[in-house]
């Protein structure tokens, strides 16, 4: 049986999860989807040697809360050649589709709240952001 989204489970702070909240509302969208968007938003951005090494960074950075969403397979599909890019730049092993994902979201998030807004805003084709400023 064939599944069409895949679901995984991600660490990361409160603050995060806090800012995925507050951007999965300002777009009228869930959490979930959000992530997506920001996984489609970082990953063209991962490509140097320098990224491989801030992604271990988030991966090794504190991050206390438990977040589970769903991701299309076919974006899911792509985080398990982004760990073996890491690996090999690297030689370090993730270990997991859901450590890639939390390293690349955690990247995303860390990003200026409002640029975050716009760029899901251009991506949502316009649909208007309630993003209220932390």
């Amino acid at each position: 049986m064939e599944c069409d989204e895949v679901m995984l489970t991600v660490r990361i702070t409160a603050a995060e999860r806090t800012l995925l909240r507050r951007l999965a509302q300002g777009h009228r969208s869930d959490v979930s989807e959000v992530v997506a968007d920001g996984l489609l938003d970082i990953i063209p951005t991962l490509s140097s040697r320098a990224d491989a090494y801030r992604v271990l960074g988030a991966l090794t950075a504190p991050a206390p809360c438990a977040l589970t969403v769903w991701l299309p397979t076919p974006l899911a599909d792509l985080l398990v050649p982004g760990a073996a890019r890491i690996a090999q730049v690297t030689e370090v092993r993730i270990g997991s589709a859901s450590a890639m994902l939390g390293a690349a979201l955690r990247l995303w998030l860390a990003q200026d709240p409002v640029r975050l807004a716009a760029n899901l805003s251009v991506m949502h084709a316009g649909r208007p952001s309630a993003l209220v400023a932390a």
